[in-house]
């Protein structure tokens, strides 16, 4: 059984965004990446808290987070795992609407069309480099 390796986990305390959001988001992508792959441990709540530096309490939201999304299979005693790479069935709709707010963000920003495209593009690949 393979194990996460915290180091491609960063928390920004500067952050308006929650820290168990970072958490659940930069475990989100890693699992989007095919870095952690079904059936890859993640370690106890009390280690990842004190590896990155957190409250325990706030990396159990994050793993009840990813939990709630199907992301994940928490067993008491025996620690998480990852179960799958899709979340549960839900609408195009409602996966549409991070997308919608993050685009939103950009355009507010004052960031040009093209740009946002190649933004949006580069993330992408970066996000399914190695996908089947």
């Amino acid at each position: 059984m393979h194990t996460l390796n915290t180091q491609f986990l960063t928390i920004d305390t500067g952050s308006r965004k929650p820290i168990y959001e970072q958490l659940a988001d930069g475990l989100k992508a890693l699992i989007a990446r095919g870095e952690l792959r079904e059936g890859v441990a993640l370690p106890p709540v009390r280690q990842l808290a004190s590896d990155l530096g957190v409250n325990l309490n706030t990396v159990a939201v994050a793993y009840r987070q990813l939990q709630n999304e199907g992301l994940i299979t928490v067993r008491h005693g025996s620690g998480a795992v990852v179960s799958s790479r899709t979340t549960a069935e839900r609408s195009e709709e409602d996966l549409r609407k991070p997308l919608r707010n993050a685009l939103t963000q950009l355009v507010l920003s004052g960031m040009p069309a093209v740009r946002i495209m190649r933004v949006v593009t580069e993330e992408l690949r970066f996000l399914t480099k190695g996908a089947k």
